[in-house]
């Protein structure tokens, strides 16, 4: 775990994010707050590149609840048996889609405790879904930000929560909201868990990782 940056270095990490990528996006596919949730639930131990091929056909036949529990648990699974854990996830959209129904009139909540209390969904999910479709600067801890947080210096963590917490401290209001996004891109495509492509890296000379692969 590196040392925590001080204030202007992580203020000019994120100017080059910026600089390189003003409106960063995240990578499953969606049409609507709904299907954002279904998909982020889906993705969890799967590639957002898995998840996007398994819902192209599912996402065009389905974007509400009502519709999902119309679909029925079968049909859902033979869309979605490509990811891992398709079963347990196909139970759990199906108990969503139905408590969406029930008690928020279809539509999906903008509060992290409503989200959260939804069958399947954590933490993680709350906050992608938050960040992605209300705009919330909320930080959605996986192992790319985990492992660039520590290893920069950014927001160094010892569990998920930490590193939330220090994203949240530490990183310039400006940037919060995107900074999700530029973290998880920065470890999926530069930061590598086995092989960094620091020669690669717009921030490599501001970086406090020991093994840097130059």
């Amino acid at each position: 775990m590196a040392a925590q940056l001080d204030y202007l270095t992580i203020h000019e990490i994120f100017s080059r994010f910026h600089a390189a990528e003003p409106e960063p996006k995240g990578e499953l596919n969606h049409v609507n707050a709904y299907t954002l949730l279904v998909a982020v639930a889906l993705s969890a131990q799967a590639t957002d590149k898995g998840v996007n091929k398994a819902t192209e056909a599912l996402f065009r036949e389905v974007t509400t609840p009502a519709a999902m529990l119309d679909l029925g648990e079968e049909r859902l699974i033979e869309h979605i048996r490509t990811i891992g854990l398709y079963r347990n996830k196909a139970k759990n959209v199906m108990a969503l889609s139905r408590i969406l129904v029930e008690q928020y009139g279809g539509e999906v909540p903008s509060s992290r405790a409503a989200l959260q209390s939804l069958p399947g969904v954590g933490r993680k999910t709350a906050n992608v879904v938050l960040n992605m479709w209300w705009r919330f600067p909320a930080q959605a801890v996986d192992t790319h930000i985990f492992r660039v947080a520590n290893r920069t210096g950014i927001a160094p963590g010892r569990d998920v929560v930490a590193v939330e917490r220090a994203i949240e401290d530490h990183v310039p209001a400006p940037f919060q909201l995107h900074a999700h996004h530029w973290l998880i891109l920065h470890g999926r495509y530069v930061c590598r868990a086995r092989a960094p492509a620091c020669r690669l890296c717009l921030i490599r000379d501001l970086c406090e990782f020991e093994e840097k692969n130059l």
